[in-house]
This record gives structure tokens, sequence and C-alpha cells, in this order.
């Protein structure tokens, strides 16, 4: 670890007894209800939605691939293919993503690459694992100016690195979304572990196995205990998780791995019929954190927590830590099963359903989230058909910001010529003033960064 990653561990570890009040903006959020897009209103002025959406063109490339309100802007940056200027090729699929302050207007971006087994690793001296084409990249974009700066691999080797979360000393952890391991392909390591990536210097390339062995998708810190929550996306055996760390803010050190239960209800099921009521919750201790998943008999992270009497949910994704809490999404949960946006008080040790799609045309399985500077969640879809960002305010409303629209079937780009419109956002993350939004595209894989009037609207 290097100078400036030990700063910011120690910074932290000296005033985390004060940051949850340094860093929490404004009140907790009231319960959320889903209501239809009528109640939002339309038009010009202080309007939650900022209007409807109109074909904006991206300034790097002349062509509209996004529809955002009126009077904001955008460019593209970081496709697929492009080189880097550490000579490597712009690994693909885009997906989770944070921003860090760089002074003098700059921001870092650190983002995930959801690729697979198949490939070898991206960048060979920065690989955990020389036979998994999945890792992160580091950009440098100029806030002031509005362009995009420079790129560089900052860990490769990895298997499916999904989402992840940023942590209060500055860095990046990044999840991988498999258990796959030694046996399958020609992987030489296990899989399935969350990885951490300073913002300057090397990654660190052994996992933090404590935090356990499962399909991993997002974390959040909470920066007045350093504890560390945790998102798993298994279909149905999802379960949501806290890691204790043994020194919080040096995670390498181990820590204890628990499972979220609700008191009084065991194996308490969260995908259907919430009220929106406020839960008690309590931790089941993860025995085998690491299980070796291959052997016979041994038990998955989700079965070791669900048979101490853990809940279930449905496909966690995206989760963020704001306001004191942390906001965490369920991609397939609800009546509807289009998803579910939960609440966690970790002072007061309660959860709540905080907003549950009524239907796709509402919100069709959100994923990646982030809380915005002014107090409202950005929501990343990641259904079918047309694709979108939606805001969503505190008091229960829900809108769409921008739409996919990249199709360059008739002017190909960067090689890429097919329609890509039905293809998952992710990645949303605000540059540290709030002034730029940025998010991904998964396919053909690029980065955004939106601007304009942010006042006027929620988020």
């Amino acid at each position: 670890m290097n100078e400036k990653a030990r700063l910011g561990r120690r910074q932290f570890l000296t005033r985390g007894a004060m940051a949850a009040g340094v860093m929490t903006v404004g009140a907790p959020f009231d319960a959320l209800l889903a209501r239809s897009p009528q109640h939002v209103r339309r038009g010009r002025g202080p309007s939650p939605d900022y209007g409807p959406l109109l074909p904006a063109l991206d300034e790097t490339t002349g062509l509209p691939l996004l529809m955002l309100p009126e009077d904001f802007r955008y460019l593209s940056f970081g496709w697929t293919g492009e080189t880097m200027h550490d000579g490597i090729a712009t690994p693909p699929l885009h997906d989770g993503m944070a921003a860090f302050p760089g002074g003098h207007g700059r921001v870092y971006l650190i983002r995930n690459h959801e690729v697979g087994e198949g490939p070898d690793a991206f960048a060979p001296a920065l690989a955990y694992d020389p036979e998994a084409g999945g890792g992160t990249v580091t950009i440098e974009f100029d806030t002031l100016r509005g362009k995009y700066v420079s790129s560089w691999a900052s860990i490769s080797g990895t298997v499916r690195n999904c989402a992840g979360g940023p942590t209060p000393w500055g860095s990046w952890l990044t999840c991988e979304e498999t258990t796959i391991g030694i046996g399958t392909a020609d992987l030489t390591k296990n899989h399935g572990y969350i990885f951490e990536v300073p913002l300057h210097g090397p990654p660190v390339t052994t996992p933090y196995t404590a935090m356990g062995r499962f399909s991993h998708e997002a974390v959040a810190v909470d920066p007045a205990t350093g504890f560390v929550y945790e998102t798993e996306d298994a279909g149905d055996n999802s379960g949501f998780y806290r890691f204790r760390p043994h020194i919080p803010g040096t995670l390498e050190r181990g820590g204890v791995l628990e499972m979220l239960a609700v008191a009084g209800t065991p194996q308490f099921d969260t995908r259907r019929n919430q009220t929106g009521d406020w839960l008690d919750v309590e931790w089941r201790t993860i025995d085998d954190p690491d299980p070796n998943l291959g052997a016979a008999g041994v038990l998955s992270v989700f079965r070791q927590g669900f048979n101490k009497g853990g809940a279930r949910f449905g496909r966690l994704e995206g989760a963020w830590y704001g306001h004191g809490r942390v906001y965490f999404v369920s991609t397939s949960g609800g009546n509807a099963g289009q998803g579910q946006v939960f609440e966690l008080d970790p002072l007061n040790q309660k959860m709540r359903l905080l907003f549950e799609s009524p239907s796709a045309s509402v919100l069709n399985a959100p994923d990646n989230l982030c809380i915005s500077p002014r107090g409202g969640i950005v929501l990343c879809e990641d259904g079918g058909g047309a694709e979108f960002v939606h805001g969503l305010t505190t008091d229960g409303v829900i809108f769409p910001f921008a739409r996919n629209t990249v199709d360059l079937r008739s002017t190909p780009v960067f090689g890429f010529n097919q329609d890509y419109s039905g293809s998952e956002f992710a990645g949303a993350c605000y540059s540290p003033d709030g002034k730029w939004l940025f998010f991904n595209v998964q396919s053909p894989g690029i980065t955004f960064a939106v601007t304009g009037p942010w006042g006027s609207g929620a988020l």
C-alpha cells in the first residue's frame, strides 16, 4: 500500500468516531411508495424530474447515444478496444464504478469489467489469475474542462467484476460475481472474492477471503464503524452480509462475516408482501466464509447463514452508503418481480422496504444505484427492452432521467455496428463536486459523463 493510501487509512481510523456526522448529508428518507408517472410534475421550473427526455448528441462522436432532459449535455469515452495510456486495449463489459477526488478539478473513476474466465488477463503484471479476463480500469477526468484525460489498467486476472464500492480511505473494493475456481476452464485459482484497488499504486491481488466466497455484487462501507455491507446475486438464494473487520480500514487483517436475519422471524422472505414497516435485524455468524465449494458436504455461505435463520432476498445487486443509511437493491424482488430498494439503519439495527416497482413500465429490474449529492437516488436498469437511468425522490416519485439509444447500425463507431439500445446501464456515480454524473452502458462498453442544471430537479 502506497503512502497516500496509508494516509487515507490513518485519517479514517483516527476520525472514525466522527465520520457519520462529517459524511452524512441530509436526513434519512421517508418511506417511499411506488407512484405512477402521472404524479410527476412535467415542464420547466422546479420539478423532481427535469422534464421530458429528448435526443441529445454526444460531444465525442456527434451521435444521439442518449436521451436526456433539456439543457443536459454529455460526452462519451473509454469505449471498448480503445488503447489506454498504458498501451493496453480497454476491456469490454463496463459495470460498477465510483468517483474519487483528484484535486484541481480532476476526478478519478475506477471502473469494473464483468469479463469471465475465457480470455487471459488483459494486464498480466497486475493479475491475480493469469487465466481470468476480468478486472478494473482507472480513468482520469477533468471536470473543469469536461474532458477525458487518461486511463490505465488497475487490476486484472479476476472473474466477472460486476459491482463493488468505494471506501472512506480512498480505494475501490471490486467484487467477483461468481464462485467458479480451479477445475473450470484453465483457471489457476479459486474465485468469488473481493479485491482492493487503491487510487494510486498497485492493487492488492490477494483476495480478502474472510469477506466471503460467494457471488458478490456490491459493497457499501459505513464510515462510522468501518463495517462493510455486501450484497449477493445468487437468484432466490441471495443474502445480505456484514463484514466486521478486526481493524477498521484494514480489511486484509481479516474479520467476522455475518448474514442479516429479521428478529423473531427465522428465514424471513423479503421477496414478496413487504409493507415498508421497520424490521429489527440481527446478524448470524458465517462459520466458514471461504468454503471449498468443490468438496462434498460443504455448505455455501448463503446456506450457512440461512440455516441459522438468515433472511432470503431475490438477486441483490447495487448498494450505496448515504444519509447514515445503507441502501441496496433487489433486482427481481417485489410482488411484480420488478425490483425493490431497501434501507438499512446500521445505528439502530433496523431495515425496511423503501420502494417497490409495481410494473416494468415504472422500473424494470434496477441494478446499480448511487445517492445524489442533492438527496435523490439514481437507479440503473438491467431489464428488457428500452433501458433507463431513473431518479427516485425522497417523497416517492420515480422518473426517467436517461435512456439508452446507442444504435450504431447506420453509423459504426470504433468498429461497432449493432443496436445496443437494450444494453444495461451500470456504474452510476457523481463527481465529488456533484456537477457530473458518470455511468456506463455495458455493451459495447462506453462510459458517459453528464452535466446540466441539477438544481432544477431531484438529482
